[in-house]
């Protein structure tokens, strides 16, 4: 029976078109993708096998309204109806340009077109690399520009197809060719207008990622001012025309001459006016050495007078200092240690004595002192209460000295201290003051 409906209705509704949104999207790694297309009334389950999910060329997500082209049929294991479906496009945007859209915030969010990522474009290239077709007006336009501006630079062309399934991949190997030679200093990349699809090889992520790990600085020049590229947000510098890349890459040959030629003239009137200004130098330095010839021979003078003054004033010190001297030794005569060793031995007998009689004086002092001291300290001491009769008790083993009966308990260990040895002690009955 189930066959018998499929047969129908794949008869019947062998080409549909439907309007929805995506939902329940499923894709397991067969490569089919399933998934429910509704309205706000009804739905019905979808499937995109991989023989067609692979041409799509943007992603589908959930939520997204896209009109649908398939066949309906019945799944018959579950007994369902399904459309398997031909093609898919997003509603009121082109798949085209969805692609684009989603291609680029994925690669943004990489930071593949981040600011601190691009390299700057040298001043004056040798070589510049160009990655473009060889029959587009592309090429043409940016060779006029580069001979007319720089005609002895060096101009390496990689032809590439611009357009077509395997353009992509020929300009991403092209750019990948160009860094590899490692003498090439700028590559410029692009090829004249056209429509979105026209322009897609610039916007494959093959080309995109080539671009990015590009050591050499890279230009883009795709279409014309208003076409917009995913090449033209990695690139080192987006330029609106081919034209305009060229004309960004090398300055004019003759203008660079022309302002040389207007610095070494600059440059010599620089040199003219510093000569003459060391010339006057050296004419005021030859002034001065004339001037300093008679300055050195007054000093000269001077010099001679200061060393007779000071030659003077030598002497002078000379004879005064020999005067001290003289003075200083009839002092020390008088000062002879001998004399005053000799008087000192006779004064020590007499100090020796007195110092005897003073020490022996305090010494009876001290003895006194001492013994009086001790006589106090034994009637204060423990041990003489001790021996007259009296005893410490201390418990077992913590050592502490009782003052109380109702300290102890019957049976308790106690240890007395007499003025003599100790007495090991066990408590056999315990009297308080109120029971006496």
């Amino acid at each position: 029976m189930t066959g018998l409906l499929r047969s129908s209705i794949e008869e019947r509704f062998s080409d549909v078109w439907l309007e929805g949104e995506l939902s329940n999207l499923r894709a397991p790694g067969s490569g089919h993708v399933y998934c429910t297309l509704k309205d706000k009334t009804s739905q019905i389950r979808a499937v995109l096998f991989r023989s067609t999910a692979v041409r799509l060329r943007f992603a589908l997500q959930e939520g997204l309204q896209v009109i649908v082209r398939g066949r309906l049929t019945v799944y018959e294991p579950r007994g369902e109806y399904q459309v398997v479906l031909d093609t898919v496009e997003p509603k009121g945007i082109g798949a085209l340009q969805l692609a684009f859209e989603q291609l680029k915030e994925r690669l943004a969010a990489e930071g593949l077109f981040d600011q601190d990522r691009k390299k700057a474009i040298p001043t004056f290239p040798r070589v510049v690399g160009v990655v473009t077709s060889l029959t587009g007006a592309a090429i043409r336009d940016i060779l006029a520009v580069l001979r007319r501006r720089w005609p002895t630079l060096h101009i390496l062309i990689a032809p590439v197809q611009v357009q077509g399934k395997s353009a992509g991949r020929e300009i991403a190997e092209a750019l990948t060719a160009l860094n590899q030679l490692g003498f090439v200093d700028v590559i410029i990349v692009g090829r004249g207008g056209g429509s979105l699809e026209d322009l897609w090889s610039f916007n494959e992520e093959i080309v995109v990622r080539a671009i990015a790990d590009s050591h050499v600085p890279v230009v883009s020049a795709v279409g014309h001012e208003v076409d917009v590229t995913l090449v033209d947000f990695v690139a080192d510098l987006r330029a609106p025309t081919p034209s305009a890349a060229a004309e960004a890459v090398v300055p004019v040959l003759a203008e660079v001459v022309e302002r040389l030629l207007e610095l070494k003239v600059r440059l010599g009137l620089v040199m003219l006016r510093h000569c003459a200004f060391e010339r006057q130098r050296l004419d005021s330095g030859i002034r001065g050495v004339t001037d300093v010839r008679f300055r050195l021979q007054e000093a000269a003078q001077r010099t001679d007078d200061m060393v007779d003054r000071l030659r003077e004033m030598v002497q002078q010190l000379l004879s005064a200092g020999r005067e001290r001297v003289h003075e200083v030794q009839r002092n020390l005569f008088g000062l002879n240690p001998i004399l005053v060793i000799t008087q000192g031995l006779a004064t020590v007998p007499q100090l020796s004595k007195r110092l005897e009689r003073q020490m022996g004086v305090r010494l009876t002092q001290h003895r006194h002192r001492i013994h009086a001291t001790l006589t106090q300290l034994n009637t204060l001491s423990p041990l003489a209460i001790l021996g007259r009769g009296y005893s410490i008790l201390q418990t077992v083993p913590a050592g502490q000295i009782l003052h109380r009966a109702n300290d102890v308990r019957i049976g308790q260990e106690l240890e007395a201290q007499l003025a003599s040895g100790r007495l090991s002690c066990t408590v056999t009955q315990v009297f308080d003051d109120s029971s006496v």
